[in-house]
């Protein structure tokens, strides 16, 4: 069987580890975009590019201040979004995605808490080592979430009774409250898990799929999102039971029809997924609406050094550039070059400024968020490069590589491009 291990309001989990003052209290994690990447300010930065389904190949830093000094814009408002709250906070109306202006009004004596990615990092890989101990075929899901086969290893009768010991376990290792939900299948599992919240362990055995999930909303089970949501109620689907007698039509969608059909009635065969390598690597940020367009390529700019720097710490060679950009009132625009070029900061930055230039469909529009991705990675001994190009590549290439191992040393912020200051 496969379990599925969720930590309970994890980010608010992770900071009571190192503040018990905070249990059992209304509490709430929540944020603004972390832009301090963008001033000439002293950050505590940290680079993470294992490949661990935490935060993968990305750039933290650790949020701190009072709540004025945090929360507060310049003109006094109260900005930022509520990642997690406890399940205490719950109760008052406090759900993420929320305001954490909203969220007040809700409950008064909510703490908030600025996050700390690093310190969710650190305990999300130390648990997922841990994990590791009890068996291998341990896949991450997400920072939180990690399946389990115990398939050959724990027999099916004795399952709950890992389950209770594996929960105390991590509970006594890391503080961290967790909820497990156990099938023959990954995706029954983590529809188990749902149920089993706050702090319990939901076990449905084969025999019992049907039953279990006939009369829940098809927007309860994972995987099924708006999209399909819409198309499911097109065709008179409101409940997962109603499912079973529709094979033709999930089959007349072709591949991912058949794959969520069986996912669905807890038929497919899927595995745990161990350690896969990276196929993108990405950086982005939401900020308040800017319309100076010399200051938006400064910020690509900086975006660029970034992302170049995750290039260098992983060691791959991208050959594909996305760029999207976010105008106000939710209009936005993206492009993708490919490239056949071999990597370096100063091309993936000049590239990068020609392509937002082509995609700045708004000229005159306030823009609030810019991503940047890069992948299809190639090897460097068997890829046939630009040869016009490659030598002069080639010695970009080995100044960057200079200066990111200062940076790696030293700091990111060490050696900046000149239209950044």
């Amino acid at each position: 069987m496969i379990i599925h291990l969720d930590i309970d309001s994890f980010f608010v989990s992770a900071h009571r580890t190192i503040n018990k003052n905070l249990i059992g209290k209304a509490v709430a994690v929540g944020g603004r975009s972390n832009l301090s990447i963008f001033d000439n300010k002293s950050n505590i930065k940290k680079v993470i590019s294992e490949n661990n389904g935490a935060f993968v190949s990305s750039i933290l830093s650790k949020n701190s201040g009072t709540f004025e000094e945090y929360y507060k814009d310049a003109n006094g408002r109260i900005r930022g979004i509520i990642t997690t709250s406890s399940y205490e906070a719950r109760r008052y109306g406090v759900k993420t995605a929320m305001s954490v202006s909203e969220a007040l009004m809700l409950c008064p004596h909510l703490i908030m808490i600025p996050p700390d990615y690093t310190l969710y990092h650190d305990l999300s890989q130390k648990l997922n080592k841990y994990l590791y101990t009890k068996t291998p075929h341990v896949e991450q899901f997400s920072i939180d979430e990690f399946f389990i086969d115990l398939s050959g290893y724990i027999a099916d009768k004795e399952i709950l009774d890992f389950a209770k010991e594996l929960k105390e376990e991590v509970y006594n290792n890391f503080k961290l409250p967790i909820s497990i939900g156990i099938a023959n299948t990954k995706w029954i599992a983590k529809l188990a898990t749902n149920d089993a919240k706050p702090d319990g362990i939901k076990i449905i055995y084969q025999n019992e799929v049907y039953e279990y999930l006939k009369d829940k909303p098809i927007s309860a089970f994972p995987g099924i999102g708006k999209g399909y949501e819409k198309r499911l109620l097109v065709n008179g689907i409101r409940r997962l039971g109603q499912v079973r007698d529709k094979k033709e039509l999930f089959y007349s969608w072709k591949k991912p029809g058949i794959q969520l059909y069986n996912r669905i009635l807890g038929l497919d065969k899927e595995r745990t997924l161990t350690r896969n390598s990276k196929k993108s690597i990405g950086i982005g940020r939401t900020f308040d609406p800017v319309q100076d367009r010399n200051e938006i390529k400064r910020r690509i700019v900086i975006l660029c050094r970034y992302l170049s720097f995750l290039v260098f710490k992983e060691k791959v060679t991208p050959q594909t550039f996305f760029l999207k950009i976010r105008y106000d009132y939710k209009s936005k625009s993206k492009d993708y070059i490919n490239t056949n070029r071999l990597f370096n900061e100063k091309y993936f930055k000049d590239a990068i400024l020609l392509l937002f230039k082509k995609i700045d469909i708004h000229p005159t529009h306030y823009i609030i968020q810019l991503n940047l991705t890069v992948s299809n990675f190639v090897e460097n001994n068997n890829h046939s490069f630009n040869i016009f190009e490659y030598e002069n590549d080639k010695k970009n290439l080995e100044l960057a590589s200079k200066i990111n191992d200062l940076r790696d040393k030293y700091g990111i912020d060490i050696i900046k491009n000149a239209i950044e200051l």
